[in-house]
């Protein structure tokens, strides 16, 4: 059995997968909720199924890129669990499982999932429909002329919470949206199963997520008093 995580957006999601099959999943939409719902749904998830993280063949954790501090939770945690547990760590690209999800929307010749990275970015990726990706991960300010030549190939999906602005930029007769796609730990179970087949383990000790940017503190516009600076 695998232990799968996902964090890197405002749902925090926790799945229990063998074979591929998802036996029992809990998950939140609510934001900045990782802290507080992680650890609770990862413990009532493993004693529902009467299991223990030494039962594990794995803990599989949504690598990024994401959300920075929703990543940093996820990560830290799976890591501990595998650590304690002397358990496999497997990384799985949060848009590769966002690609197994998309999959379950309809038949595309290509599937672009899409994290908004706030103001005018997103984090994405361009998968074929055997999931071969063929673009690489990166942060992109869309235009439109953006992925003019994959469109001109065939019916794109663009899909995630970053494909809402996309959608009024792209104008193109084979792109095709869907905003209220949802990420889930559940999309998770292929990959990830995959990744124990062939042995595709982190170092649990120097692993970390992919944060594909670098965190940038924003300085607060009001000091502790509540007086503005």
């Amino acid at each position: 059995m695998i232990l799968c995580i996902e964090t890197a957006t405002t749902v925090c999601s926790v799945a229990l997968c063998h074979n591929d099959n998802v036996l029992d999943i809990q998950e939140s939409s609510k934001e900045k909720s990782h802290a507080s719902l992680l650890t609770v749904f990862i413990d009532d998830i493993l004693k529902k199924n009467n299991t223990r993280a030494f039962d594990l063949d794995a803990v599989a954790v949504s690598k990024g890129p994401g959300s920075y501090t929703g990543l940093r939770i996820g990560v830290s945690t799976a890591k501990g669990i595998a650590y304690a547990a002397g358990t496999p760590l497997i990384a799985v690209s949060t848009t590769e499982l966002m690609f197994y999800g998309g999959r379950t929307l309809g038949d595309y010749d290509y599937y672009c999932p899409m994290i908004d990275a706030r103001r005018f970015e997103v984090y994405t990726a361009v998968y074929d429909k055997e999931g071969n990706e063929l673009e690489d991960i990166r942060a992109e300010i869309v235009t439109e002329n953006s992925y003019r030549d994959i469109l001109d190939k065939g019916k794109t999906l663009f899909f995630g919470d970053g494909a809402a602005k996309c959608s009024k930029i792209i104008n193109h007769p084979s792109a095709f949206f869907n905003d209220s796609f949802q990420i889930s730990s559940r999309y998770m179970c292929n990959p990830a199963s995959n990744a124990l087949k062939n042995k595709l383990f982190e170092d649990v000790a120097y692993f970390e997520p992919f944060y594909l940017k670098d965190f940038i503190a924003t300085i607060p516009r009001k000091n502790i008093l509540g007086r503005n600076k």
